[in-house]
């Protein structure tokens, strides 16, 4: 990491330098497994489910529930919409074979356009296409939920960066039962991916939840998960003000807006809210972890 000299003389890492988002690959790879493998156990289940789009999270996802529990114990569930790509599922099957855990394609397509066709809408409409994308990212986990029964949990893909910047579908792609993957920001992610063997094919391309054609999450974003990341880090793991990251060199514009998704999306990252009228309440007061024994 290289490091630059402060106004008061003082040697600080160089909040630019993308070597801060380095991790101890194989480190990490064992203390995911094991919280896989733990609150599995915990849960007292036995298998898991995960979605499996082809893109590199749910790839990690995959691969370190694999090892945890053993692939037979695995279900990835490639759910493909009608403009879905022909490389996705390439990419999930690749995924599936590399691992060897068992890969099943449930397309949602007969169900996500019948549920529009009731009140028929414009598909090139940015709002409409936000909904529909909603609907497909809902539609997809309620099917992983399905399948998980009786004996299975649901594992989560969403990483940090988009857990901090609510990017995902609350009920959605953020539904899990376990996220082995949220502690990672993006750019940690597919150096993660990498040491697990995940092909470099699919490791570098383009993010997209293929929500409508040509979406991709930067593109959608208006910015990249590298810059992203490193904004991300020093304003979230480092606690440094939107002033410091500006006086540091990162574009103002860039560093409000992050700030403003982090800021706006609090509510997708927690439990709803119940309001207080008992002595103990979920959430308030009962805060038992989910291995709580009777006496």
């Amino acid at each position: 990491m290289t490091e630059v000299l402060s106004r008061t003389g003082v040697i600080r890492p160089d909040p630019k330098d993308p070597s801060a988002l380095r991790i101890d690959e194989v480190l990490v790879r064992k203390m995911l497994v094991l919280f896989i493998r733990d609150e599995t156990s915990k849960a007292r289940l036995k298998r898991a489910v995960v979605g499996v789009s082809g893109g590199v999270d749910s790839a990690v996802s995959a691969a370190l529930a694999s090892e945890a529990l053993g692939p037979e114990h695995v279900m990835g569930l490639f759910t493909p919409y009608r403009h879905s790509s022909a490389d996705s599922r390439r990419h999930a099957r690749a995924i599936s074979k590399k691992f060897g855990f068992t890969l099943e394609e449930v397309p949602i397509t007969a169900q996500v356009d019948a549920y529009f066709r009731a009140a028929p809408v414009d598909e090139s409409d940015p709002r409409i296409r936000i909904r529909m994308g909603n609907k497909m990212a809902r539609e997809r986990k309620s099917i992983e939920y399905d399948r998980s029964w009786p004996d299975g949990i649901v594992v989560g893909t969403s990483n940090k960066t988009e857990l901090l910047l609510g990017y995902g579908t609350q009920f959605g792609d953020m539904a899990c039962g376990i996220n082995p993957v949220g502690d990672l920001y993006k750019t940690q992610l597919r150096e993660l991916a990498l040491h697990l063997g995940v092909p470099e094919e699919i490791v570098r391309k383009a993010p997209t939840a293929e929500l409508w054609e040509g979406q991709t999450d930067e593109g959608e974003l208006g910015f990249t998960y590298a810059d992203a990341d490193l904004v991300l880090y020093h304003m979230v793991d480092r606690r440094l003000r939107p002033s410091e990251l500006i006086a540091a060199g990162f574009d103002a514009a860039l560093v409000t807006k992050i700030r403003e998704m982090v800021r706006k999306n609090h509510y997708k990252r927690v439990m709803p809210l119940i309001a207080k009228v008992s002595l103990r309440t979920v959430g308030h007061d009962f805060l038992y972890p989910r291995d709580w024994e009777a006496d």
